[in-house]
């Protein structure tokens, strides 16, 4: 049943991407429902603006340092954030927001899926496409948040300490800070409600050639993620399977997913070295 929905603001989050965001305002704009604010936390060389957005410039610190200036900043105590390169669907605004409102424990994550490549070869790196709706509560040894398609209450983001700016794009492990915050949240007992309706597609706009960067990038946050939070099991239930299936994808025509899993597998393993490391030289009193 449609009912008066609380105020909300929509983050979005953006380096050097104008045509990508000035896109994504506009999808939210068409929405069938749209938020009060809509904040552009902008970390470009050269300054971004988007009609109908308001636009706030900070240091080129990580898109988690840049999501969580934004939660900060926002106007409204309900908080959605969108990646600059997706567009959203006429109800995501509603969907999300609606979820939220369940209750103050109550977090939201939409359905993400690929778009149409925008070049030839081009990708997206992530999409979390189930058609199910599910609620999370607990340990659950699964990742199921999606940074990039999200809502909650802004007290909830900052009770359990927003995101990690150690790890998430632009940091020395450049993925998993969903990961981490969706794990966090739910550790504290928070619940991720998954709604399917809150719709995003992924553009891929990024060129081929970028496919195992992205791939070892992905690794590298993930092992930052385990190793953060000691996640042995976790940690070998990803690599194995990938492992045992490297013999059946290195045939022609499937090379490019083997290299991936390779690239991953590294990243994986690179990542967990290297938080470990700097972990124990923090705790030692290095920098």
């Amino acid at each position: 049943m449609a009912g008066v929905l609380p105020p909300s603001t929509v983050v979005i989050a953006t380096k050097d991407r104008p045509r990508l965001v000035r896109d994504a305002v506009a999808a939210i704009q068409a929405g069938e429902t749209v938020p009060e604010e809509i904040l552009v936390v902008d970390q470009s060389a050269e300054p971004v603006e988007a009609d109908g957005a308001r636009t706030v410039a900070v240091p080129a610190h990580g898109l988690s340092a840049a999501r969580n200036h934004g939660i900060r900043a926002a106007a409204h105590d309900v908080v959605l954030l969108i990646d600059d390169d997706i567009l959203v669907t006429p109800g995501w605004h509603r969907a999300l927001v609606e979820a939220v409102a369940r209750g103050p424990r109550a977090v939201a994550t939409g359905r993400v899926v690929i778009g149409e490549p925008e070049i030839p070869g081009g990708f997206s790196p992530a999409s979390a496409p189930s058609e199910e709706p599910a609620t999370y509560r607990g340990r659950i040894g699964t990742d199921v948040l999606a940074g990039g398609n999200m809502a909650a209450r802004r007290e909830a983001l900052v009770d359990v300490g927003l995101f990690d700016e150690r790890l998430g794009p632009g940091t020395a492990h450049p993925s998993a800070e969903d990961n981490d915050l969706g794990f966090r949240l739910l550790d504290a007992g928070y619940e991720i409600v998954y709604v399917p309706e809150a719709l995003g597609i992924h553009r891929a706009w990024r060129p081929a050639r970028q496919h195992l960067v992205y791939r070892w990038r992905y690794g590298l946050g993930k092992g930052g993620f385990y190793s953060k939070h000691a996640l042995r099991g976790r940690l070998r239930g990803d690599i194995a399977p990938r492992l045992r299936r490297l013999p059946a994808r290195v045939r022609p025509g499937r090379r490019r997913a083997a290299a991936g899993d390779l690239a991953y597998v590294a990243g994986i393993l690179a990542g967990t070295a290297s938080w470990a490391w700097k972990e124990r030289v923090r705790r030692r009193g290095g920098s």
